[in-house]
């Protein structure tokens, strides 16, 4: 460097002159600096890379595991996978055709009660609120062959006054079918309810006055503007009866009928255990899933086209009739009420037998439950797992749903993590206990018998649901909170705490008791990631089912249910009276 590179600065410092490469000018290359923006589009990716870690690698270890070993080959040329295969479709088809036809109906007629029994509308519900667990023991104390009480009055008619058991076998396929479909029709009718108080009767009034018939009316008219709550109501059906456990269980067992659900927890509890084979049996479960809620998305494409609310003039559809009345006081009669009356009589009798004698009821068996370190260890495990659950996946959901629905300028990772949370829906709970018991069973992390792997199963199932409850009430506040705050000179962390999460406290309060709810009576995950140490209520009511203790099954049974009522009840306590509505 010459003498005269050298320039002198007003402070009389010495520094290179323009012509030196490094001189501060136009071709020195500007300095990277990490802003805000860099550390919040790290912090989005890294969180949706930790949810898809939680809900992909364990289906990812499914897939992994059946091509191990021949597992397809063992698993597809069993004798009797032909035979699950075919009980799995039928029970399928069956069970969805039946809880659309039932869950449609009851939906239809809910809209037309008579004035003064609009409180009937929530009767369907009561069977959601029934562990299935519990409401199949139910049923089995009804319909029992030789001591089923509703067995015993059928046998008391003429028609079958000579039989010494039956008339009705509930551990029969098309009785499988019956149960199955029955409680998904509750679910069904959620759906459906929702999206026919959304028509508007003008629509109606004007095709029937065009000369349509009612019935021409309701499926040329009325179902395709409820297409959106038909297609979601389909979906979940099928999902619902192709994961289906409970049922084929326990109904099951004595006429040896399996379903590709009972045949991998078969593998999964004989000896030595065959991981790859039960993996291979999931992985046709895993692509019919991805399908469907692919599917649903494809088949409903624009839902603004089904908005059919008029404003000021809309008029909800329906007028009173006494048909509601009968169809649903039948329905909640044969899905709550009976198995739930058959329960406490089996929890308050000495023992269970056809005959009822009232003059020998007692409290023995709930004393002896409440003294038995298995059922309270049971319960005990059941409220801790469901409440720390409960605690992760809220704030969880919370974080997706800010995401989805402020975060416009996270696309791409909107776009995966949309797919990522709506997969554990597609999924039955049954594989993810299955894709959890692969994936951290063995180094570098292994969970299996802890708590810690119960717990994250639940916190995977329940992701969506936490999703689209805070999402939903997110979308119906707008941004003019969020925009207001910040105006007014609030950062980011103060909207948050002081503005955002006391309006969402509703949705909070919403998501906590379906998520309760939904965890107290798990059922299907739980009987793969138990551990000896691990059991709650639904493993340990199937544990003395299988042991002839009906007294403390029925015991067991009623704890469950009001074990839920509780969790319910403060769920809602703590979210305010929009809890409910939101639910």
């Amino acid at each position: 460097m010459s003498v005269s590179d050298i320039q002198v600065s007003d402070h009389g410092t010495a520094g290179p002159g323009p012509g030196v490469p490094f001189a501060p000018g136009a071709s020195q290359k500007p300095r990277f600096r990490v802003r805000p923006v860099h550390l919040w589009t790290l912090g989005v990716v890294l969180f949706v890379v930790f949810v898809g870690l939680l809900v992909l690698r364990p289906i990812y270890f499914i897939v992994d595991r059946s091509a191990l070993n021949n597992g397809f080959t063992t698993a597809f040329t069993d004798p009797f996978i032909w035979q699950a295969i075919g009980t799995t479709i039928v029970l399928t088809v069956g069970a969805v055709v039946l809880a659309l036809v039932v869950g449609t109906a009851l939906a239809w007629f809910s809209l037309r009660l008579p004035r003064g029994l609009g409180w009937m509308s929530a009767l369907p519900v009561m069977s959601i609120l029934m562990p299935s667990v519990a409401s199949i023991t139910g049923w089995i104390f009804l319909f029992s062959p030789r001591v089923g009480f509703a067995n015993t009055v059928l046998r008391t008619l003429p028609w079958w006054s000579e039989q010494t058991s039956g008339p009705i076998d509930v551990y029969t396929t098309p009785w499988i079918i019956l149960c199955t479909g029955l409680q998904i029709a509750a679910f069904v009718y959620l759906f459906m309810s929702s999206g026919f108080t959304g028509v508007n009767s003008d629509l109606i009034e004007a095709a029937e006055v065009a000369g349509s018939s009612k019935l021409g009316v309701f499926f040329r008219v009325t179902l395709p503007l409820v297409r959106p709550s038909l297609v979601y109501a389909t979906a979940t059906a099928i999902l619902l009866a192709l994961g289906q456990f409970t049922a084929p269980l326990l109904l099951g067992r004595n006429s040896n009928i399996q379903v590709l659900t009972t045949r991998i927890f078969t593998y999964l509890n004989s000896s030595p255990v065959d991981f790859n084979a039960a993996a291979a049996l999931g992985v046709p479960l895993v692509v019919v899933g991805v399908i469907i809620v692919f599917g649903q998305r494809a088949l409903l494409g624009n839902q603004s086209r089904f908005v059919t609310h008029g404003g000021k003039g809309f008029k909800a559809v329906g007028r009173p009739s006494w048909s509601g009345v009968v169809w649903i006081g039948a329905y909640a009669l044969l899905t709550a009420v009976l198995p739930l009356l058959a329960i406490i009589i089996v929890a308050v009798s000495p023992r269970w037998s056809a005959d009822i004698v009232p003059s020998t009821f007692t409290l023995q068996h709930f004393s002896e439950a409440l003294n038995s370190p298995e059922i309270l260890s049971s319960v005990q495990n059941s409220v801790l797992f469901s409440l720390t659950s409960i605690l992760i996946v809220i704030p969880i959901g919370f974080l997706c749903s800010a995401i989805l629905v402020y975060g416009r300028r996270f696309k791409l990772c909107q776009i995966v993590l949309d797919f990522v949370v709506a997969m554990p829906l597609g999924m039955p709970a049954l594989i993810f206990g299955l894709g959890f018991i692969l994936a951290y069973s063995g180094p570098p992390i292994n969970l299996y018998g802890t708590s810690s792997v119960v717990i994250a199963v639940y916190v995977t199932l329940m992701i969506p649901f936490s999703v689209r409850l805070q999402s939903a009430a997110m979308l119906s506040l707008g941004k003019q909170y969020i925009e207001a705050s910040q105006v007014a000179g609030a950062n980011l962390w103060r909207t948050t705490l002081n503005v955002l999460l006391p309006l969402m406290r509703s949705a909070f309060g919403a998501a906590a008791a379906l998520i309760f709810l939904l965890l107290s009576h798990e059922f299907a995950a739980s009987m793969l990631v138990r551990a000896p140490t691990t059991q709650v209520m639904g493993t340990t009511l199937y544990d003395l089912l299988e042991f002839g203790s009906y007294s403390a099954v029925a015991v067991l049974a009623l704890i469950m249910a009001a074990v839920s009522l509780v969790g319910l009840g403060l769920a809602f306590l703590l979210g305010g009276r929009g809890a409910l509505k939101g639910l």
